[in-house]
Parts: structure tokens; C-alpha cells; sequence
């Protein structure tokens, strides 16, 4: 093998190496054991927006606008690796030239030597930054949730006390306590199916529907739009809920003939209010 050998099976090595490197999708860099970057990845360049003269030979703390000169990070990679193999995942937040604000994952590796005297550095670099804001919505969520959670059960219980057990069967407190229950379940739908608000005609009508059983029963006029939100939702149904059911057991609608009408007017005071009026008419009786 002559020299131009050598040195083509040399070159066709290096590329080979390179193009390995530059096929992984996360930034790489190597440095030496002053913290010189001897090479980096296509990715790295790409991620960061640099070109190859402002990052190779350059000392890691540095690059862009020294963003990598944290002294945790410092103490990582003088005093932490050289004793151990590896550093994974040590979170960096900083605003990135070109970039901007990002959180990355920065792992230090030792490159492998058969006599494990390496000084070389392998830095890769994961933006988490997608990834981190998504936990931190979750996180929210999951918050919010909870809380959601915990009023909700705090209503079921006040729906058992509030319903009272003197002078009624078992059956007679089942069916009371299931109605408001399910008052409950349409309103929590209500709440929610529209990411926590709904207009005040739709709470009308979706929850007064299951107590109208044909178009003498319950009429809700049309009105002004008033948005409410998830616990005024809440309030609100289970009012409807019991004016519904004394209207069933005393007033309009314990007769074919019965009608209620819901309407409502914006009143303009010192702060705006509604004011929502029920109306039975056709009843034997008059509605307690």
C-alpha cells in the first residue's frame, strides 16, 4: 500500500465517521481535554445557527454568547467527569443567540479507549424545550383537575345533606337524591363542552329537555346571549333542576295541560346582572 493509498482509505475512514455523526439528529460536539471543541455535528449547526469557523477550536465556554460558562456546568466537566464517565441530562436554560430563550439537555461521555485514559469529551444536546412546556401544561392540568375533582365531590355531599330523608321511603330519598344527581352530571356536560363556558339559553334548554315531555311543557324563549362560566353552569342547572321537579310534583307540568315559560332581560345597575323569570300556567295546583 503506498502513500496515496493510505491516505484515501484515511479520508474515506473520516468521512464515513463524520457522516455517522452528522446522521444523529441531536447536536454533538467533541471537545478536547481543555474544552476546545474539536468537532461538531451538522445538527449542532444547525440547531444553533453557527458556522464551523465560530465553533471549531473555539473554548466550550465561549461559543455564541458564553450561554455554556455556567459554573455547575463548569464543575461538571472539570472536576466531575475526569473522576467519572459521564454526565446525563443536566438541564441549561438560556437565551440562545439566533435562537432564543431554550432549555436543553446537555450529557458529557468520556470517548471510549481500550486503556480508559480518554480525555476526550462527547457533549450531545437534546431542546427540551417543547418538551418541558408540555409537563408544564400538564402539570396545570392535572392541577386544575384535581380541583375540579374536589369541588365536584364537595357538591355530590351537599346534594346528600340537602336532601332530606324525614317523612320518605328509601325508594322516595333514592329517586330524589338520583334526580338532583343527574341535574349534576348534565350540568358538569354543559360546563365542559365547551372548554368551560357555555351561553345561558343552551344550559336552558339541555337541562330543562329531560322534564318536557311534549311542546305544551317547557318553552325557553329566545334571549340575549350571557356567557357563564363552569361553576356558574353548575349553580345554575341545579336551580333549574329543582324548580323543575316542583313544577312536576305541584305546579305546570304535573298536568298535560301546564306549561312553564323561561325568559330572561339584561339589567344594566351598578353592575350587570339577569334576571330570569319562570312562568307556570295550566296547573291544577299552584307550584310551591
Amino acid at each position: 500500500m503506498n502513500l496515496e493509498d493510505l491516505y484515501r482509505l484515511l479520508r474515506n475512514g473520516h468521512i464515513q465517521s463524520q457522516g455517522i455523526v452528522d446522521t444523529v439528529p441531536d447536536p454533538l460536539l467533541v471537545l478536547d481535554q481543555n474544552l476546545c471543541v474539536q468537532s461538531a455535528s451538522r445538527a449542532f449547526f444547525t440547531t444553533f445557527q453557527v458556522g464551523r469557523d465560530e465553533t471549531i477550536g473555539q473554548h466550550i465556554y465561549e461559543l455564541g454568547n458564553g450561554q455554556w460558562d455556567i459554573p455547575e456546568l463548569r464543575r461538571l466537566l472539570e472536576e466531575v467527569i475526569p473522576k467519572s464517565t459521564a454526565v446525563v441530562d443536566y438541564e441549561v436554560e438560556q437565551d440562545f443567540p439566533s435562537i432564543g430563550p431554550r432549555t436543553m439537555l446537555v450529557s458529557a461521555h468520556r470517548l471510549f479507549h481500550p486503556d480508559d485514559n480518554s480525555r476526550t469529551l462527547l457533549l450531545s444536546i437534546v431542546d427540551a424545550t417543547e418538551r418541558r412546556q408540555r409537563e408544564a401544561e400538564k402539570d396545570v392540568l392535572l392541577g386544575e383537575l384535581r380541583h375540579r375533582m374536589k369541588n365536584l365531590l364537595a357538591l355530590v355531599q351537599a346534594i346528600a345533606r340537602q336532601t332530606t330523608a324525614a317523612d320518605r321511603s328509601g325508594e322516595a330519598y333514592r329517586d330524589a337524591f338520583m334526580g338532583r344527581f343527574n341535574a349534576l352530571v348534565q350540568a358538569h356536560d354543559a360546563a365542559y363542552a365547551q372548554e368551560g363556558e357555555a351561553d345561558l339559553q343552551q344550559v336552558l334548554r339541555q337541562t330543562l329537555e329531560p322534564y318536557s315531555e311534549g311542546p305544551t311543557g317547557v318553552l325557553v324563549e329566545s334571549g340575549p346571549a350571557v356567557p357563564l362560566g363552569s361553576k356558574q353552569i353548575m349553580s345554575m342547572s341545579l336551580i333549574l333542576h329543582e324548580l323543575a321537579t316542583n313544577a312536576i310534583k305541584y305546579g305546570a307540568l304535573s298536568t298535560s295541560a301546564g306549561q312553564v315559560r323561561v325568559r330572561w332581560t339584561l339589567e344594566e345597575a351598578s353592575a350587570p346582572s339577569v334576571r330570569l323569570v319562570w312562568q307556570e300556567s295550566g296547573a291544577w295546583r299552584l307550584s310551591r
